[in-house]
């Protein structure tokens, strides 16, 4: 292990260690009245040295990130010259999901513009964001930011007078091989599990051990759309039959390449996908492929059979299925009531598929009791915390907590960064681990876990469940050998 990673590690818990060790002093102690089954349940540890083995226990672990949108490193050194890359400077950072904290307090669309516009000088944005910075600083989108910020450019607070080292660290930092600076000697970042959004169905990574790829299939079903699909494979498409060799194309071609499928439908939709049989199918998708009008209740009869076909492939080739549930990235546009249905729509699709391995993604975030029921009660659910460090941390940790006691701890995928900029991953991970080890922590000091169970546990969360669900180990050395990563 690099002193480097050790000392990034240390830096990290700067300034929060020490306040949770002292939160965790005050923590009740076991006395000489407990009863025996008490006495069992508490570590003898005192709270605050079991808090100190947890947490480095935690920081030391590697850790998996199974869900990412980044861009590959090349295309990030091409700097705004590519669509993804609004701007080559510090306010990157902001540029997903922070940026929708600051226009949700109150920023005017056209500041962000401009904050994001590669034409604005770098040094002269911070005071379209100073007005807002305090209503925004303490939230998870921030803290993510900030925390990379001071790991990497060594800033601990942004202010007018610090913005000048802030953009200098950009500029140093955002070089040949910074991804795996970041990601792997910094954040301690096993690989990571990309959902492409450049367009293609599977991006070919030049990176493919590090940037882990999933089999887009929302396009699949949700259009859906035949000429990005039907061109490299070949195949004229002219009835339903046709697309379904379309479908299998991609599978055939890449399945043995991808983690597992991405589905990100449930932005417009809830995930209540029936199984709709081709005969029925078949004259709505003649009807879409003639660009003939079609209802709304026709089009969902024709995801719904499209979703299944997709679904049914990965599950012959034993791929993963994730699907987006709960909260929406954003603002001013979530149908929070449609939410609500996610989790029980999970449940039928469990049902409806107990061979495929569905993993529900971002806790279903408001909604977490509820996929917290659909992973203690069907094998084939899986739970994705990916996001939700940076949603809400306190919820994210409180939901651990519950996991840990309620459901099969194997049934739990504890990060993703999520985010289309490399930088702020780093922040993320630091939010994770920290949250992660209060879990734990918690748990022990409120007897519900004894010290040695707690440490046991540490593995199967930050690593072993993701390679063995994505059976990683397998997928990698296939990547290792395809043609294009030669």
């Amino acid at each position: 292990m690099s002193t480097k990673r050790i000392v990034s590690r240390r830096a990290a818990l700067k300034g929060l260690s020490t306040a949770g060790l002292a939160a965790a002093a005050l923590a009740p102690a076991t006395g000489n009245t407990a009863d025996s089954s008490t006495r069992d349940l508490r570590s003898a540890t005192p709270s605050a040295e079991a808090r100190k083995l947890i947490s480095e226990r935690v920081f030391q672990a590697s850790l998996i990130d199974t869900h990412e949108h980044l861009i590959e490193e090349a295309e990030r050194l091409q700097g705004a010259a590519h669509p993804r890359v609004s701007c080559d400077d510090w306010a990157l950072l902001f540029s997903h999901y922070l940026n929708s904290d600051l226009l949700t307090a109150g920023m005017p669309k056209a500041d962000m513009d401009r904050f994001l516009s590669a034409k604005v000088d770098p040094l002269a944005k911070w005071q379209l964001i100073a007005p807002y910075w305090p209503a925004v600083k303490n939230t998870g989108y921030a803290q993510a930011v900030r925390i990379a910020i001071q790991e990497l450019y060594g800033v601990e607070e942004l202010s007018a007078a610090t913005i000048p080292k802030v953009q200098a660290g950009y500029e140093q930092t955002r070089r040949a091989g910074f991804y795996q600076r970041i990601l792997q000697d910094r954040a301690n970042i096993e690989s990571c599990q990309v959902n492409s959004l450049g367009g293609e169905p599977f991006h070919r990574s030049s990176m493919p051990t590090l940037l882990m790829q999933d089999l887009s299939i929302v396009g699949m079903f949700a259009g859906p759309d035949i000429a990005r699909h039907a061109t490299p494979a070949a195949i004229k498409v002219n009835d339903l039959a046709d697309w379904h060799r379309v479908i299998q194309w991609w599978f055939d071609r890449y399945a043995k390449y991808a983690v597992a499928v991405k589905s990100q439908q449930a932005y417009s939709r809830d995930i209540d996908y029936m199984r709709v049989p081709a005969e029925q199918a078949a004259p709505v998708f003649k009807k879409v492929l003639q660009q003939e009008p079609a209802s709304s209740e026709e089009r969902k009869l024709l995801e719904d059979h499209l979703f299944w076909q997709a679904v049914d492939q990965a599950t012959t080739h034993n791929l993963p299925v994730k699907l987006h549930t709960g909260y929406y990235a954003g603002q001013n546009s979530m149908p929070l009531s449609r939410l609500r249905l996610n989790a029980g729509s999970a449940a039928e699709l469990c049902r409806k598929s107990p061979d495929t391995r569905f993993v529900f993604m971002h806790l279903c975030y408001p909604y977490y009791e509820e996929l917290l029921a659909l992973a203690k009660q069907w094998t084939n659910a899986h739970v994705d915390m990916c996001w939700a460090w940076i949603i809400n941390p306190v919820a994210a940790k409180d939901y651990l907590k519950k996991h840990i006691v309620t459901a099969p701890i194997n049934k739990l995928l504890p990060f993703g960064g999520d985010y289309i900029p490399v930088e702020p991953v780093l922040g993320h991970a630091a939010i994770a681990r920290r949250g992660i080890t209060q879990a734990l922590a918690e748990l022990v000091e409120e007897g519900w876990l004894k010290l040695a169970d707690a440490l046991e546990l540490v593995d199967p969360i930050l690593h072993q469940n993701a390679r063995q669900l994505f059976r990683l180990a397998r997928k990698a050395e296939t990547l290792r050998k395809a043609d294009w990563a030669k």
